[in-house]
């Protein structure tokens, strides 16, 4: 929990993420060693900090080769609370978003930036990253390796963008801010379905996001789509942990508050936009419907299937199109979309994404196809990381053998928002 805030706020003093990143490492491993020993600390992020910072002194001795303003700093690390914070009221007053930016740096690709982002603020490990992208684990762990590397040869300050550099960076902000928000909603591996820390850091940094760049359209509707997913989160486990679906979730459980708050959000996105609407908020207006109604029933499926054709037109992905055909059975029966889902079959980068067959199953399950249904939900079970969604998954082909008449509705294993 400590992590990402450690690492931000030694960034700060250090200005230079490399060097915080070990430096944050060397005192979770002081607490691994002592805390069993000694006792939980009452402010544990404190005695984190200032164990980091003493380390600061030793590392920074230790490396000769550093540049001198790296020694100076360190002889000073004891005893400074850091550089000061400019006086400009445009300024990022907030560290974790400040390292957001800071690992966004444009000398990276789009792709080592966002990797490396979600390593140091959302602490995703390399398996993590590499489902949100859809690519190997090895391909991620080098992007990572090479964008320190790449950050350390070019001596990139732990710094604040102003003006168009923080305009050109925002693009891969919000994607960072994004999947972090996707990973805690439905995470990838471990026991637990949802990781409420990182929905609700993801949460706060839109909405601090939104509040220094008031006039950015696309900050109002990734705020707005992360109000109302957020606003599910009471109702998507059940007593034991186990997910439930949007079909079977209590909506009076739904946050009333949040999906308020996401109303004024997609407001303010189209208040601000000039334009065709950008992703992000064909994204919040498609959560919006489902905020609207009441009941499952209600749901108006066609405008969400119609908003998901502008978004696969918008920014077409293999995502965007299997959350298109869950939208597309809701709407139009489970054969057209069944249609899209088969041209999805021979896309590389779905080889192994368990939602693919998962969605595969659920609508040949309506159609009256149990048998390759279950097989479908099956193989879905053996691609999960996640031990809640395999045993969600593994009891929906057990299932199988009393599905839905051809055509009717089901609870539907939709993929996460598309990504």
């Amino acid at each position: 929990m400590e992590w990402p805030r450690l690492i931000a706020g030694v960034a700060r003093i250090v200005r230079d993420i490399g060097i915080a990143e070990e430096l944050a490492q060397d005192a979770l491993v002081a607490a691994l060693e002592q805390w069993p020993r000694d006792g939980v600390p009452d402010n544990p992020g404190a005695w984190l900090m200032a164990t980091a910072r003493r380390r600061a002194v030793d590392l920074i001795r230790r490396r000769e080769n550093y540049a001198r303003k790296l020694a100076e700093i360190g002889r000073d690390l004891e005893t400074t609370a850091g550089p000061p914070e400019p006086a400009d009221p445009d300024d990022i007053d907030d560290d974790l978003l400040r390292l957001v930016f800071t690992a966004c740096h444009p000398v990276l690709s789009p792709e080592a930036r966002t990797a490396l982002t979600l390593r140091l603020l959302g602490g995703l490990t390399t398996a993590e990253i590499a489902r949100a992208f859809l690519v190997a684990e090895p391909t991620i762990a080098q992007r990572i390796v090479r964008a320190k590397r790449t950050l350390a040869k070019r001596n990139i300050a732990f710094e604040v963008p102003y003006g168009p550099d923080r305009e050109a960076r925002l693009g891969s902000v919000l994607d960072v801010i994004y999947l972090i928000h996707n990973e805690g909603y439905a995470a990838t591996g471990g026991d637990d379905w949802l990781r409420p820390g990182l929905c609700e850091d993801a949460l706060r940094l839109a909405r601090v996001l939104s509040a220094l760049m008031p006039k950015e359209p696309e900050v109002h509707a990734l705020t707005a789509l992360l109000e109302f997913q957020s606003s599910r989160a009471a109702a998507r486990t059940g007593p034991q942990g186990e997910p439930v679906l949007l079909k079977d979730q209590n909506r009076r459980r739904w946050n009333r508050m949040l999906i308020a708050r996401g109303i004024t959000a997609l407001g303010r996105a189209g208040a601000t936009a000039t334009g065709a609407p950008g992703p992000y908020a064909l994204q919040a207006a498609i959560a919006a419907c489902h905020a609207h109604a009441y009941t499952y029933e209600e749901t108006d499926w066609p405008a969400i299937a119609t908003l998901y054709d502008l978004l696969a037109a918008r920014a077409p992905s293999p995502v965007v199109e299997l959350n298109r055909a869950v939208a597309v059975s809701m709407a139009w029966g489970p054969a057209p979309a069944l249609e899209i889902v088969d041209r999805l079959a021979a896309e590389p980068s779905l080889r192994d994404y368990h939602l693919l067959p998962s969605v595969r199953g659920d609508l040949l399950a309506r159609l009256g196809r149990p048998a390759e249904a279950r097989a479908h939900f099956e193989r879905a079970a053996g691609l999960t990381r996640n031990e809640r969604e395999r045993e969600m998954l593994l009891r929906r082909a057990g299932e199988c053998t009393g599905v839905t008449p051809a055509g009717g509705r089901s609870a539907s294993s939709a993929p996460p928002p598309p990504g």
